[in-house]
């Protein structure tokens, strides 16, 4: 089992950082971080009949393509999703990796609805694109910052922790059930 974990935010130290290592600390699956901080603005002329996708888009589309599920970790920027995350959406879009691959979303934000605005455009994005969006999988964390031990960087809510495996072998049944039926 191959897990491909994508977090929307590119900050060293951000909360949503913590969260998708703690995921990829929970799961029994191999799991890579892609990176997609390096990718250029979307632009279809870069992409088009003919082209070669630039690197940092081969990279992306491979560790999608290559995995067994998705896990995207983000935050929320003004009841949005954040635009590198989108960026890296939109490279994907016609590329064809996201086509009824298991992907699960967690959002973590400082507010109390955990970033649900961005949860829900992100399910909708994926579904526009043809991903299989485990909703068993999908998770809004609120109040994420008193949920980690500033001193560690390291989750502590044991409810939390509770909450991201039941995501995870939420996504990895998902992912096990896909692989049975090809």
């Amino acid at each position: 089992m191959k897990i491909t974990a994508i977090s929307g935010s590119l900050r060293a130290r951000s909360a949503n950082g913590t969260v998708l290592r703690t995921a990829l600390e929970l799961t029994g699956a191999e799991a890579r971080t892609a990176d997609i901080g390096s990718l250029p603005h979307f632009n279809p002329d870069l992409d088009g009949e003919g082209a070669v996708a630039p690197a940092p888009v081969a990279a992306l589309r491979s560790a999608v393509a290559e995995a067994d599920a998705v896990l995207i970790v983000s935050p929320e920027y003004a009841h949005g999703v954040p635009g590198v995350l989108k960026n890296a959406l939109d490279w994907l879009v016609s590329s064809g990796e996201f086509i009824d691959k298991p992907v699960g979303v967690v959002t973590a934000s400082p507010s109390p609805s955990g970033g649900d605005f961005a949860n829900a455009q992100l399910r909708e994005t994926l579904r526009m694109m043809t991903g299989a969006v485990v909703d068993d999988a999908c998770l809004c964390i609120g109040l994420i910052a008193t949920r980690i031990d500033q001193g560690t960087g390291r989750i502590v809510d044991e409810a939390t922790l509770g909450s991201l495996s039941a995501s995870l072998k939420a996504l990895e049944s998902a992912a096990s059930q896909a692989g049975c039926e090809v």
